[in-house]
């Protein structure tokens, strides 16, 4: 019987063999709590939604006049690799010659795979450098707000709050802890890179023990693990930031801020504080005024501004706060309260921006650097914020702001992508589709027959992590693993470093973009990096051949010492930080000379539905949470057994309050349609206590099915809720995504209900039977 074999993926480390012709997998046995998500992995072995063979659109090959506008509902053709290569070679050099590099979008998100070589994003970026360069997007769906709103106000983002506090020290030392948005372990399951040692629920089970109290503020009671028994404040979606002022008007009012951190280790309070207290507005920030708003009573939020005052407290703001309108708020809020509380840099305390969002957060710091893929240097300057490609692309030349940047989209014409689903990440899913449809040519490397595979021009086969061999590491994971190929490739999928070495070698690139090496020889390459920092630091350091023998080597971490937040509390001097006054920045003198209307010099309330949206709390009047899901990771193996095993005759499961159930006629098992202005899906009805009356959630990464794919505006009849979701940016300092949350009202289906078919086999055309296509892609190629 084969050997299991070790590999990686983001959601945990484990073990597999084909065993029977069934894929066996096993968690690493020292994960004191693996994830679920493994479950998913057996069915990439032969699942009939695998992309077996290149395949082309009709359209496209045939070059119609308006072809494009086919795309999500046009037939495909398969296609041998040679004349694969030869038509995405030809299309590029057209391009490029024609147009060049500014005419060429590299999309990516790189959570293809756990792999330091087969990482997709590196591969691209590296790939479109060689020929001339793309343009790129920045920042990133889960925290394009805190990504641009952190440097201004703690210095560059992920260099302070997130490598200051660790789970060790909360599980030591923390006595209250005031998580926004809470801690869900079903995104602590995940890590970019992979995790080994899931460590999050043990750690706050040893800190509960010890006795410390946990305050989950979140409309969802599970945003924080039952084991801890968490005190639930079910806040109204979007209204945190209200809540925090209320809290931080009590600490004022009552002499509860800590006056002298404040004078020493920041800058601007006294303008932060004419606002909180109504000088500048004619609106005290009072218990009172939250309360009406965030609907938890003044008492509480009084009770709770005290306790935290009084204990060693740390305040936590999850991914899911920024992920909405003025997103850049709850997160500079949440810095501004933790340092009127005085206790930044001490241990287990302070502020923490995404704890508990990504597994290795809130780890020890690895003390080597890890193998990484040198993407080589893009010239091109133009760029766009992730959330905005459907603005790019259905407005090329059209002005938006971006932290104090005035620039315009670019006109492309090509989009290349590869490792990603932007029909999983993007918001108003029906606006993405008219998007999709601007292009002259998309080409995309899949695994799958996903949405973004169907709506592409050129579809190129990829293996999966499963089907080659890597490198699994991960910052702040000690562990890093010999991923060995465990299956043979499906079909005639290839790597993203083959197919994109053979399409360099017919552009003339192949030296520039392999550098006369295998794959093989590149994990050797790689790993050397971190062997020499290993045997320079004393520590052991196998040649990589060992180590691939061994399966795994174990690096060494950093002191766990309270970190950056630790050095400047004790000499701010000495260790001042990143931003302009080298201090926390409450009121900053840059954001201020931006002039924003939508995002100020300090954090301030900003009502919702003050950009455009009067009128939807009347027609639709229920909150619909989009985050992401427990059973799976983003959209990844959504045909996956634990994927699967979840949804309610084929559809994706939504929460919902029995009391606003009650009220809609709607019983559990029942499929309801969700609507607004942007569009419908279906879901099946599950209700709960576990979310605030008036509000409902559906977690995203279902793959979106089109109830009429040639529509201008269709339901999706699986359950993606981002075909409800606005596309619009959190403000014009950060353009981040709003995806989290939406409005939308509901109604019970009463059918017939359409058959939900996405993970059917893709059906392609003949092309023996059709002389036109033959006659194409003898032109083409």
């Amino acid at each position: 019987m084969n050997a299991f074999k070790p590999h990686s993926s983001h959601w945990g480390a484990f073990s597999g063999r084909m065993a029977d012709g069934q894929l066996e997998i096993k968690p690493h046995p020292d994960d004191p709590h693996p994830s679920p998500l493994l479950g998913n992995l057996a069915a990439i072995a032969d699942s009939p939604v695998r992309i077996r063979r290149p395949a082309v659109r009709r359209g496209w090959l045939e070059g119609k006049p308006g072809h494009a506008q086919k795309r999500g509902a046009d037939d495909y053709v398969e296609v041998s690799w040679s004349e694969a290569a030869d038509l995405v070679a030809a299309e590029l050099r057209r391009v490029y010659e024609t147009f060049g590099p500014t005419a060429v979008f590299g999309g990516s998100y790189g959570w293809a795979s756990a792999g330091r070589f087969h990482h997709a994003q590196s591969q691209i970026h590296r790939f479109l450098n060689v020929l001339g360069g793309y343009v790129r997007s920045v920042n990133t769906y889960s925290s394009g707000a805190a990504m641009v709103i952190i440097p201004h106000v703690l210095g560059p983002y992920d260099s302070f709050d997130r490598k200051s506090v660790t789970w060790d020290a909360i599980e030591r030392s923390s006595e209250l802890v005031v998580a926004f948005g809470g801690m869900a372990i079903k995104n602590a399951d995940v890590h970019g890179g992979g995790i080994s040692n899931h460590v999050v629920l043990p750690k706050l089970k040893g800190a509960s023990a010890r006795g410390a109290r946990f305050v989950l503020v979140s409309p969802l009671a599970d945003d924080f693990p039952a084991e801890v028994n968490a005190e639930w404040m079910p806040v109204v979606p979007g209204t945190d930031v209200a809540l925090m002022l209320g809290l931080a008007h009590v600490l004022v009012t009552e002499n509860l801020h800590d006056r002298q951190f404040l004078d020493r280790y920041t800058v601007g309070y006294d303008r932060f504080e004419d606002y909180l207290l109504g000088s500048t507005d004619g609106t005290p920030k009072t218990a009172e005024w939250a309360a009406s708003i965030c609907g938890i009573g003044a008492d509480a939020i009084r009770d709770l501004a005290r306790a935290m005052a009084r204990s060693k407290t740390l305040m936590t703001v999850s991914h899911s706060l920024q992920r909405a309108d003025f997103g850049e708020q709850p997160v500079w809020m949440g810095i501004v309260l933790a340092a009127m509380l005085g206790q930044i840099g001490l241990d287990g305390c302070g502020y923490s921006y995404s704890l508990g969002a990504l597994g290795n957060i809130g780890k020890k710091l690895l003390a080597v650097p890890l193998p990484t893929l040198n993407q080589l240097k893009n010239p091109v300057p133009d760029f766009i914020p992730c959330a905005r490609i459907a603005d790019m692309l259905l407005g090329p030349g059209e002005a938006f702001h971006y932290n104090g940047q005035a620039l315009r989209y670019p006109d492309i014409r090509l989009v290349y992508w590869a490792g990603g689903n932007p029909f999983h990440h993007h918001q108003d899913i029906n606006r993405l589709r008219a998007a999709f449809r601007r292009p002259e040519t998309i080409i995309v490397h899949e695994s799958a027959w996903t949405s973004t595979a169907r709506y592409a021009d050129i579809v190129l086969p990829a293996t999966t992590t499963l089907e080659r061999d890597d490198i699994g590491a991960a910052d702040r994971d000690q562990l890093m693993i010999a991923m060995k190929r465990m299956i043979e490739p499906v079909g005639e999928a290839w790597d993203d470093y083959e197919i994109f070495t053979e399409i360099a070698q017919r552009l003339g690139k192949f030296e520039l973009f392999t550098e006369n090496r295998t794959s093989r020889e590149w994990l050797a390459f790689l790993f050397e990096t971190t062997r020499q920092a290993l045997a320079a630091g004393g520590h052991a350091a196998p040649d990589f051949e060992t180590f691939w023998e061994r399966g795994e080597l174990r690096l060494p971490a950093r002191p766990d010492d309270g970190g950056p937040a630790n050095g400047f509390r004790h000499n701010p001097d000495a260790s001042p930080l990143q931003t302009p006054s080298g201090k926390i920045e409450i009121f900053s003198e840059t954001v201020a000379r931006f002039g924003y209307d939508d995002c100020g010099g300090h954090p301030q309330w900003y009502p919702p539905g003050s950009r455009g949206e009067a009128g939807d709390e009347a027609r639709y009047p229920l909150h619909l949470i989009c985050n992401q899901p427990y059973q799976r990771l983003h959209s990844q193996l959504d045909y996956g057994a634990f994927s699967r095993s979840t949804k309610i005759d084929g559809r994706e499961p939504i929460r919902i309050n029995p009391a606003d159930a009650a009220t809609r006629g709607i019983s559990d098992g029942d499929i309801v349609r969700l609507f607004n202005g942007r569009g419908s899906c279906l879901a099946a009805a599950i209700l709960s206590d576990d979310v605030r009356p008036g509000v409902m959630q559906l977690a995203t990464g279902a793959w979106f099915e089109p109830a009429d794919p040639e529509a201008e505006t269709t339901m999706c009849i699986h359950g993606n809720p981002n075909i409800l979701t606005r596309d619009i940016g959190t403000s014009k300092l950060a353009q981040g995504s709003t995806g989290q949350i939406t409005r939308v009202e509901l109604e019970r289906f009463t059918g017939p209900f359409p058959p939900v078919r996405i993970f059917e086999p893709m059906r392609f055309v003949a092309r023996e039977d059709d002389a036109a296509i033959r006659a194409a892609l003898d032109d083409r190629t």
